[in-house]
């Protein structure tokens, strides 16, 4: 038998889950793709070893994904089986086949041979979020009350821009992170806007696009807990600069409902870059050193 890695491109609507990794007694997105993954390619009856899902990054209780990604090794008897007595291609089969087991709220697009070294954690380059938020009564949908946050004081969203822009960059994002032993903290904040669209699906709302390398825990979530202060003018713009350059927390900068965000996209590099972006991100960095972003972090936010 020889391993095959597969890379699953999904989408799921987080409300019903208790966040990505699989938990005892917890209904979770990890759990459920590979429970049906299991049934699928007939590991258990086989004696072959049940599938074990690589993410992207790994999404907290209520975070919804539009743009997931994840690898899986499978051995090739197994993905050949996934087919049945059909002629069609496995990799197609097992889309279909995935579609008939796993739950409405969780659905695999694609599933395609991963290049070599692909992974869906250490190989990827940022990770891009939506968070959307409603600030005026004419515009609530209650249509979309499980994936928009409820804000009922109106929001000034060029401050809320002004405040954004002195973040972007390379820094450390304490003041932004639930402290986790042994992790560090410094990110690149690649874009954090603030837009209210004037049409398309979220018009009226009040979106922020915000995209990292990689993110440590709450950390979207509290930039927008921040963002929402200077907002309803609780806050001066210069705020969340000065948070940030104090590297510490502050209740003000709450972390918002996890039901407001949804990971949008995560980037990867050239197939031929992908095994050099792994290692690189797989090294062990210095939390002290300027230069680091912690090593292939699949926290979420």
């Amino acid at each position: 038998m020889t391993d095959v890695r597969l890379r699953l491109d999904l989408a799921y609507d987080g409300t019903d889950f208790a966040g990505w990794a699989r938990q005892p007694a917890l209904r979770t997105v990890q759990g459920t793709l590979e429970d049906a993954l299991a049934v699928v390619l007939r590991t258990g009856p086989r004696g072959v070893p049940a599938p074990r899902l690589v993410v992207a990054g790994r999404t907290d209780a209520g975070v919804h994904a539009r743009g997931q990604v994840a690898h899986v090794d499978v051995d090739d008897e197994a993905l050949a089986a996934a087919r049945g007595r059909s002629e069609r291609d496995p990799l197609d089969a097992l889309v279909t086949r995935l579609a008939g087991v796993l739950p409405p709220d969780l659905v695999v697009h694609r599933v395609t041979a991963a290049p070599a070294g692909f992974d869906a954690r250490f190989a990827a380059l940022r990770r891009r979020y939506t968070y959307r938020v409603c600030d005026a009564a004419g515009t609530r949908d209650p249509l979309t009350r499980s994936h928009v946050l409820w804000h009922a004081r109106p929001l000034d969203v060029a401050a809320m821009a002004q405040a954004a822009a002195p973040l972007v960059g390379l820094h450390d994002f304490a003041a932004f992170c639930k402290p986790r032993a042994g992790a560090t903290t410094i990110r690149t904040l690649e874009h954090l806007t603030w837009s209210r669209p004037v049409d398309g699906p979220d018009a009226g709302l009040v979106v922020a696009s915000v995209q990292a390398d990689a993110f440590c825990h709450s950390m979207v979530r509290a930039l927008v807990g921040a963002s929402l202060a200077v907002g309803e003018g609780r806050r001066d713009p210069a705020w969340p600069a000065a948070l940030l350059a104090a590297r510490r927390r502050d209740a003000a900068a709450h972390v918002v409902a996890a039901h407001g965000l949804t990971l949008e996209e995560v980037g990867y590099p050239a197939d031929d870059e992908l095994a050099a972006r792994a290692e690189q991100t797989r090294a062990r960095r210095d939390p002290a050193s300027p230069a680091s972003s912690e090593a292939g972090s699949g926290a979420c936010c």
